[in-house]
């Protein structure tokens, strides 16, 4: 059974964190994007990542219910990297529905 969650980040930057996180997964691991939509296949599961003029949604997905935290991790300390000017600490998690 896949595990789910939906982090938000709001911010009016999202379609260039977006690209930022995609450029540099795909140093990695598979990434396929464009400037509002990517895919990146994390380890533990692929990431969705879309981009508004509002911010940036990105949706984990794991095979197990550990594979959650290291997703979370993962995007999250990347973000850290990228949207340090804008004080960004960790995204908003939430199941999906």
């Amino acid at each position: 059974m896949a595990h789910h969650e939906i982090g938000r980040f709001e911010t009016p930057n999202g379609s260039k964190y977006l690209q930022q996180l995609c450029k540099h997964f795909a140093h990695k691991i598979a990434v396929t994007y464009d400037a509002e939509q990517g895919t990146a296949a994390l380890p533990m599961g692929p990431a969705q990542l879309r981009a508004d003029p509002e911010g940036l949604t990105i949706e984990i997905e794991a095979d197990s219910a550990e594979g959650l935290p290291r997703a979370r991790a993962i995007i999250d300390d990347h973000l850290a990297r990228f949207a340090f000017r804008e004080d960004f600490t960790t995204m908003n998690w939430q199941p999906a529905a």
